[in-house]
């Protein structure tokens, strides 16, 4: 673009040019030679990284920002638009050093090289987020951060161990709590810088301290609030893999709710807050007794349940001891030998009545086969046969006949003669002989075949309808 930019508009010097009329000159306004240059520098640069000073920062009621962006040598205009100051995540003020990001462009009007920015950020503020990013994204893929990889809390620790600074309203908050909640418990402080350059080093220290030492099941590392560079201390990569290697369950309650850093992630637990780290770590003394109390009615309740089931556990051993005593035992015995005795006596008697009318039955059975009785009685059996038999031939044959005679009456009642003979026809499709018993088997047009008492007729149908 430079180049074309010198083969276009450069021209050679006066004096060295031919003279020639007015007219032949190619003479440009103020505002297409600024119109132009804009052109060239907006299309010849990319989007560029630019970190300076804020100084006559103008900020007027349409929203938008100027400023000149400065450092020791040099300074440039800025102008930052209403959308993208909408965007920033801090007030700008002049003094402010700061990260842009922007294009080269010229402000026609006045002639004026400037920076339109695209976004900007605090400067020392952006590269540690950077920094913060690249060890978070790093670490993550490693695993410091999965959840299968950190410890489970104890549900009632025995001692607490605190690494934070011990002049901290972090400390006196996490003790209050502690009091209130349960006043009982041991809590052991180690004290270490929590903000510095030798912060991240000594935090690390006394954490490896505490693990060794094995004085508490439970450690909470904690600080107040602060911004990025207060908490960067937290932010150690060290400092983060030697949370990750600790035997002792620990908490991490740095800073507001807000803030996160790299101990957030690798700690076994992050609270939001210093107190919230306290109340994760114990139960309320409160709540405690109410579940004691709730326990001890329960547990009342169980024995009293046990109490009475072995009461009545011990009533039915006692009546079964009774029952299987030896006198009721003799007294059952006694009493079944009783009614054996009564059962027998009335099974000899069913018995030697039984065999009495069985003597009584084949005597009088032996009287009515005797030989003479026989004869007379097969003699009356014979004559009462022959009358019988002669009854019910004479009986049979008057059936038929009766018979034979309805069977007659019915053929010819039902004979389809006799019904053509009473005005009926049969009517059938003259093609396929099928018989119509209904108007929709034929169509108007068909030809059809009527059977009559005496001959037959072929007709066509003119109209096919249903008998209302």
């Amino acid at each position: 673009m430079r180049a074309k930019l010198n083969d276009r508009y450069l021209q050679e010097p006066p004096a060295l040019m031919p003279k020639s009329t007015t007219s032949s000159r190619d003479i440009w306004s103020v505002s297409r030679l600024n119109s132009e240059i804009r052109a060239v520098l907006e299309s010849s640069f990319p989007l560029l990284w630019v970190e300076g000073e804020m100084s006559n920062l103008a900020t007027p009621r349409s929203g938008h920002s100027y400023f000149s962006l400065k450092d020791t040598h040099a300074q440039v205009r800025c102008a930052l638009f209403r959308n993208k100051r909408q965007r920033l995540r801090f007030q700008p003020e002049n003094g402010d050093k700061v990260l842009i990001r922007a294009r080269i462009s010229l402000y026609e009007a006045r002639g004026d090289f400037q920076l339109i920015i695209e976004h900007m950020e605090p400067a020392g503020e952006g590269a540690l987020q950077r920094a913060f990013a690249e060890l978070k994204d790093r670490l993550e893929q490693e695993g410091l951060f999965d959840a299968r990889r950190k410890k489970e809390l104890p549900a009632f620790p025995r001692c607490i161990g605190i690494v934070t600074s011990p002049t901290g309203a972090a400390l006196r908050d996490i003790l209050q709590i502690l009091k209130r909640r349960y006043p009982a418990l041991p809590v052991i402080i180690y004290p270490t810088l929590v903000q510095g350059g030798n912060a991240a080093e000594e935090i690390t220290h006394t954490l490896k301290l505490a693990n060794q030492r094995g004085d508490c099941d439970l450690l909470i590392l904690t600080r107040g609030g602060g911004s990025l560079e207060d908490l960067w201390a937290f932010n150690d990569e060290t400092l983060a893999r030697t949370i990750a290697s600790l035997d002792t369950p620990i908490i991490s309650a740095v800073g507001h709710e807000i803030d996160f850093t790299i101990v957030d992630f690798v700690a076994d637990r992050r609270a939001p807050t210093p107190s919230a780290a306290a109340e994760l770590a114990t139960q309320s003394q409160e709540q405690l007794l109410a579940r004691l109390q709730e326990l001890q009615q329960r547990l009342g309740k169980a024995i009293g349940r046990q109490l009475k089931l072995r009461q009545q556990h011990l009533t039915h051993i006692r009546h079964k001891l009774q029952i299987l005593h030896p006198q009721r035992q003799l007294q059952q015995d006694q009493q079944l030998l009783d009614e054996l005795g009564l059962r027998l006596e009335r099974s000899m008697q069913r018995q030697l009545l039984q065999k009495k009318q069985q003597h009584d039955q084949l005597a009088a059975r032996l009287q009515l086969l005797a030989p003479a009785r026989q004869l007379v009685i097969l003699k009356e059996r014979l004559a009462h046969y022959q009358q019988k038999l002669l009854h019910t031939m004479q009986n049979t044959l008057l059936h038929k006949r009766l018979q034979f005679s309805g069977i007659s009456r019915s053929l010819q009642a039902v004979s389809p003669l006799q019904t053509l003979a009473r005005g009926y026809s049969i009517t059938a499709d003259a093609d396929s002989g099928k018989v119509i018993t209904h108007h929709t088997d034929t169509a108007p047009g068909s030809r059809i075949h009527i059977r009559l008492a005496t001959g037959s007729l072929v007709s066509v149908v003119e109209k096919c309808s249903r008998r209302d």
